[in-house]
């Protein structure tokens, strides 16, 4: 009687502690789940901040290159998708944003007096600090889903995630048309 008491109170402990061990890896994916939506708020809080700079920017040089519509419908098109959707919606509408932004500063580029214009500078200097804060908190969302990612695919963390239902999050990567430098053209 004393030997199967002690296996069953063995057991039981075992069975406690991997209850504490589920409760505790479970709330560690949730808390690391929340920390990369906070910083997800936190990259929309520099896009939004962005894409309000945007329009200002765009009426600039609109007075100065008013034929180049193309970009400045791209960019609108852009700006628009940036709202709505899942996360990876909008990281891959952020990679289009980015794209027309680029396109535009080519135009800029081509326009000296556009360059000299006080109204100009001051945006494109409030946009260069926005680009810099959106990089780091990029960074920091990174870093957060490689956390979080690394966390689910190692074992035995990888067994629990699954069965609860917690998948491996998508990095926020710079799309492919963002990662070579615009040609800028000074003979026209």
């Amino acid at each position: 009687m004393k030997k199967s008491s002690l296996i069953l109170l063995s057991i039981l402990g075992l069975v406690v502690l991997l209850g504490i061990w589920g409760v505790s890896a479970y709330n560690s994916l949730v808390r690391d789940q929340e920390a990369i939506d906070g910083q997800w708020a936190q990259v929309e809080n520099q896009l939004q901040r962005r894409s309000d700079l945007i329009p200002n920017l765009v009426s600039t040089v609109k007075g100065y290159a008013q034929h180049e519509e193309e970009v400045f419908t791209a960019i609108a098109e852009a700006r628009a998708k940036l709202n709505s959707g899942t996360v990876d919606d909008r990281v891959k509408a952020a990679g289009e944003f980015e794209s027309a932004l680029a396109r535009l500063l080519v135009i800029v580029e081509q326009y000296p007096q556009l360059k000299a214009d006080t109204q100009f500078q001051k945006l494109m200097d409030e946009l260069t600090g926005t680009e810099n804060r959106l990089s780091i908190e990029r960074m920091r969302f990174n870093e957060a889903v490689k956390l979080f990612n690394t966390k689910v695919k190692q074992f035995p963390m990888v067994i629990f995630a699954r069965l609860a239902g917690f998948e491996p999050r998508a990095y926020f990567e710079v799309p492919e048309g963002a990662k070579q430098a615009p040609q800028v053209n000074f003979s026209k």
